[in-house]
């Protein structure tokens, strides 16, 4: 009103795709160097499964082997303006046009918007996808192509999972769709082979792992709904890590959703093996709260404090996180919110802003199950849950309360990695396992219960 502009800093994320692939081969080598120290046989490793950041972007020269560009990571809000231009030449301006076909609305955070941006802002990538020179992957198929030789005879492949977070891929006809290709403007000769999450893609050509077969490869997410056991319909976890990702099975037949949520591939668990789907809630701030507010506002110096200092007070007291630092993701899609602290006073405190942040979290997740039990039709009795953030007992316990259900923690909580090595055991070829659930491991559990009642239930 006052005629003032304002200026909105957009933090890029991005990393070096060469990084990226040094950082798993270093892993690969530790991993097989500790083997050695304990007297294990490298001989008797069947195979290697992947789990990945999903829509992370990158794009390559298959000459070479040189990135064309930086990975843009998934929740890189740089392309804001590439989705404005492309919600304006859709009837009505509606940003969920392809959701029949992909299950996706319009955003920042799919793939194929991001490869859009480069098209258009990089003339590198220009020059080389003329030239015929470009592949485009998510971070699965960078690796799997390097590692399986690269510029000589490398594999170009993906999964149905990492397909899925494109929006180039009709998720009913399983195929890259020509018209969703031809809306971006993306090229078909730069897109990967579309394979199951579980079968051999090619061998590793270098390194201690040589000769390994390559035989798992799914999302993060995905993975770690494998590796919670989720394979029958309306059974759900949800991981804390960067951000929150709730998925829920939600069998053979894809389920659109009309409360916010994504639908995508859940797994596919060999190429002659059927199709699963899962409903999907998508918070991008989650982990990364608490490393803002350690580096950012430095009211912890390590990560593992929040838990001390929320247990110190045992409430906000007023105070909330609205943690939109990249937008807000599920259920409102809405890229021009930003977050807010709200409700303090001179009493507030750090303490009080760590519960306040932990309590965010918890009440993102509740928004998310709220909306999965309005489109599944199926009230949630129990939350699967894992990764990192899991490790807080006051965090677990304020979910349990805010969800009004348990929340249950497994005694292993990187499920996304034993999701990926499930998927490789059990490939035709490699046949370490299969996944019928008579023959599924039981893991120790930790349970934390409600310790509030709703309101509407106190007599």
């Amino acid at each position: 009103p006052s005629g003032r502009k304002f200026m909105i800093c957009i933090e890029l994320h991005r990393e070096d795709p060469k990084e990226i692939l040094q950082t798993v081969f270093d892993c690969m080598e530790k991993a097989c160097e500790k083997l050695k120290q304990q007297k294990i046989n490298l001989g008797l490793l069947k195979a290697i499964g992947i789990s990945n950041q999903r829509e992370t972007t990158i794009i390559w020269d298959k000459t070479t082997g040189e990135p064309l560009y930086n990975a843009i990571l998934w929740l890189d809000v740089r392309t804001q303006s590439t989705v404005e231009q492309l919600i304006k030449k859709i009837p009505g301006k509606n940003k969920n046009y392809l959701q029949e076909k992909t299950g996706l609305p319009l955003s920042t955070y799919f793939s194929a918007v991001k490869l859009r941006w480069i098209l258009d802002n990089v003339p590198g990538v220009k020059v080389a996808v003329k030239e015929g020179r470009a592949l485009f992957g998510t971070v699965d198929t960078w690796l799997i192509w390097c590692l399986t030789g690269g510029q000589n005879n490398g594999v170009h492949c993906t999964d149905v999972t990492n397909a899925s977070r494109t929006m180039l891929f009709n998720i009913n006809t399983l195929e890259w769709d020509p018209e969703l290709c031809e809306f971006f403007e993306v090229p078909m000769s730069v897109l990967p082979e579309v394979k199951s999450s579980s079968e051999i893609y090619g061998k590793v050509k270098l390194g201690s792992l040589a000769d390994v077969p390559i035989s798992g490869c799914l999302g993060d997410q995905n993975s770690a709904l494998v590796g919670q056991m989720c394979f029958s319909p309306g059974q759900s976890k949800n991981t804390y890590g960067t951000g929150c990702f709730l998925l829920c099975n939600t069998g053979k037949k894809p389920i659109i959703s009309k409360h916010g949520l994504l639908t995508t591939v859940a797994y596919q668990m060999g190429k002659k093996e059927p199709v699963f789907y899962a409903l999907e809630g998508s918070v991008a701030i989650g982990g990364l709260l608490i490393r803002w507010l350690r580096d950012n506002l430095r009211i912890i110096s390590t990560a593992s404090e929040i838990e001390k200092f929320a247990a110190s007070v045992g409430s906000s007291y007023g105070c909330y996180f609205v943690p939109a630092f990249s937008g807000l993701y599920a259920p409102y899609w809405d890229a021009s919110a930003r977050g807010i602290i709200c409700g303090i006073t001179q009493f507030t405190n750090r303490n009080h802003i760590a519960f306040a942040a932990l309590e965010a979290v918890c009440f993102q997740s509740r928004e998310l199950l709220d909306a999965m039990n309005e489109d599944s039709g199926i009230k949630m009795s129990t939350l699967k849950v894992d990764g990192g953030m899991t490790n807080s007992n006051v965090l677990m316990q304020l979910q349990a309360d805010i969800l009004s259900i348990p929340v249950v923690k497994p005694s292993l909580i990187e499920t996304s990695s034993l999701g990926a090595a499930m998927a490789a055991g059990a490939a035709e070829g490699i046949g370490v396992w299969n996944l019928h659930p008579d023959n599924l491991a039981v893991f120790r559990w930790q349970q934390f219960e409600p310790q509030i009642q709703p309101i509407g239930q106190i007599q």
